[in-house]
């Protein structure tokens, strides 16, 4: 009687534990089970029900009906009250097959629509992660806790050439060529990788993976990767490479906003360009090679009514005589052996509504000159080889680092073309001539080159900072630049000042610096001519302390200079080329030397 007690106290807590309503009756259509789901649904309690008629106390059963017929009613829809519920009322046979009793099992229909549109939107949302899986151009793999693959998606199958055969509940290591797996780096760190390099598959691919643990509530539950094909991210870089080189003749890239100088002489020559840029002036921009002559072209343009159309630069230095007329004008179909069929349009056409920069300028032959005239004084061009003019619609910005004067009079350049083209002349100072330039300029490179090379170099020390600002800077800008590149390069990536140890040799010994001459442009004359170092007199000698005391220290550098230049060439016997190679300076830098020296 005891076992028979627990069992049925067993058999009650199960009953009432289900989330389905059950009801039973027997021979006779009494109750004699009713659960707790039935007394939520039906509002009855179960001690008043059991052991009475179903038919009398439950609205709608039909409980007595299969009692009668011994037929199961399955998935019946049923009004109980202001509810609709489902069920399934079966009956109950004996060993004899005799009809014993009925079960009414139901729930609330409400609750499995609710639960029907749940599955529903798991299986659309599964379909819709899948669809945007599988149509992704990244290789994905998704590992569970235990590091078996769990899933991949047909870009990776093209990647590594693995199927799901062979991933698919297989360790996290299988596809490895070389390198750790960071799935189970991940797995077991719970702590995201980014930019890992390894080779997967057979075929060894060069990929970079990132990969971040999967947790659900807390738990870890496995981990996703991205894969990333080296070799396809080359390509597409290659490739962006190349368009940036076709579109570079084509775009402006820089304004006024990229152009870093408060100095006197560089607000002058900005605010000239600035005014000149809201006309249709043609512009001579004069300069030492690298002072930024064709950011300032760019930023004109930029700033001009013609911003939207073509920018195409031509440097005339690079460019054969021949060669540089049919890319300027242009030629027509048969003009010379080798010339494409239905001719070709020239540069000049093609910055139609634009600007036609003319970089070096100075280096333009003199009979191309002439047709370069036309364009400047009629806006016409002829195409080499034809006959019939056509006309044009360009802005002409020239450059160049050349005396021009000085060309003009010896036959080099013709007069015509220079007052063309000088007619509105803007002088870039050298950036020996706005040392106070050089901390802002400084600061804009560090942050440019932060973001090209990826690094987080906050600054740069004072000393350092103190010896940029006392070297000459023949190469200008760009030499600077080049400079603050190569320190940048040089620094390990725990470094984030730039230090003096960091600086390139030429600028740690300023006694073996490279220093041009002083060119000084004047819109009357434009010669250029050398200037002596401050303080310093016609012989280039710099006189002692007037006090008497220790002589300034750019004083003695000058004059260790000079008797260093003096020495190179005695041994020398005069040799200035074997004197520049002892000096470990270029021939062209001893020439500055000996003429700021006055030792021509």
């Amino acid at each position: 009687m005891a076992m028979s007690m627990g069992l049925e106290r067993e058999f009650e807590v199960i009953l009432n534990s289900t989330h389905d309503a059950m009801i039973a009756v027997d021979s006779s259509g009494r109750i004699t089970v009713f659960n707790a789901a039935a007394e939520r649904l039906t509002g009855l309690t179960a001690s008043r029900v059991l052991g009475r008629l179903a038919r009398e106390v439950i609205p709608n059963t039909r409980l007595h009906i299969v009692l009668a017929s011994g037929q199961a009613e399955l998935n019946q829809i049923q009004d109980l009250g202001e509810r609709k519920i489902i069920t399934n009322r079966v009956p109950v046979r004996g060993e004899n097959g005799a009809v014993t009793g009925a079960v009414a099992v139901f729930r609330d229909v409400s609750e499995v629509k609710d639960l029907a549109e749940e599955i529903t939107n798991l299986r659309q949302m599964r379909s819709m992660l899948e669809a945007i899986l599988n149509s992704t151009q990244d290789a994905i793999s998704v590992v569970d806790e235990n590091g078996l693959g769990l899933y991949i998606n047909p870009a990776y199958t093209r990647l590594t050439g693995f199927t799901e055969e062979d991933i698919l509940g297989k360790p996290a290591t299988i596809d490895i060529a070389e390198g750790e797996s960071m799935h189970l780096q991940v797995l077991r760190t719970r702590q995201p990788v980014h930019g890992a390099r390894m080779k997967v598959g057979p075929q060894r691919k060069d990929v970079i993976v990132h990969v971040a643990p999967i947790l659900v509530d807390g738990q870890l539950r496995g981990s996703v990767g991205v894969i990333h094909d080296v070799s396809e991210i080359r390509r597409l870089t290659e490739e962006l490479d190349q368009a940036r080189q076709r579109l570079r003749r084509l775009e402006a890239r820089y304004t006024f906003a990229d152009i870093v100088g408060k100095s006197s002489e560089m607000v002058v020559a900005l605010e000239q360009a600035k005014r000149v840029a809201e006309t249709p002036a043609t512009v001579l921009l004069r300069g030492e090679s690298g002072t930024g002559k064709e950011v300032f072209a760019h930023a004109i343009h930029n700033a001009s009514i013609r911003r939207s159309k073509p920018f195409v630069r031509v440097n005339c230095a690079t460019i054969s005589g021949s060669l540089l007329e049919s890319e300027l004008f242009g030629y027509v179909e048969g003009a010379f052996t080798g010339a494409k069929k239905g001719g070709h349009r020239g540069l000049i056409e093609e910055a139609g509504g634009g600007t036609l920069f003319l970089d070096e300028i100075g280096e333009m032959d003199v009979p191309l000159q002439a047709k370069l005239l036309r364009v400047l004084q009629e806006k016409e061009i002829i195409p080499v080889g034809g006959a019939k003019p056509i006309t044009v619609d360009v802005r002409v910005i020239a450059a160049t680092n050349m005396d021009l004067e000085k060309a003009v009079r010896e036959g080099r350049f013709r007069e015509d073309v220079y007052y063309r083209l000088n007619v509105v002349p803007i002088v870039i100072p050298p950036l020996r001539k706005r040392v106070e330039d050089i901390p802002p300029l400084v600061r804009f490179m560090l942050k440019k080159y932060n973001q090209e090379y990826g690094r987080d170099v906050e600054g740069i020390s004072p000393e350092a900072l103190e010896l940029l600002t006392a070297y000459s800077w023949p190469g200008n800008v760009r030499e600077l630049e080049n400079v603050i590149g190569r320190a940048m390069i040089d620094m390990h990536y725990g470094e984030r000042v730039v230090r003096v140890e960091h600086l390139p040799s030429p600028i740690r010994d300023p006694i073996r610096e490279v220093a041009p001459p002083d060119l000084e442009y004047s819109e009357g004359n434009g010669a250029g001519r050398a200037g002596n170092a401050p303080g310093a007199d016609k012989t280039g000698e710099t006189p002692p302390s007037s006090e008497g005391g220790a002589r300034p220290l750019r004083a003695a550098l000058m004059e260790a200079e000079k008797k260093a230049i003096l020495a190179a060439l005695q041994h020398a016997r005069g040799n200035r080329t074997l004197a520049a190679k002892e000096l470990g300076i270029a021939v062209r830098s001893l020439y500055y030397k000996l003429e700021k020296y006055a030792l021509l």
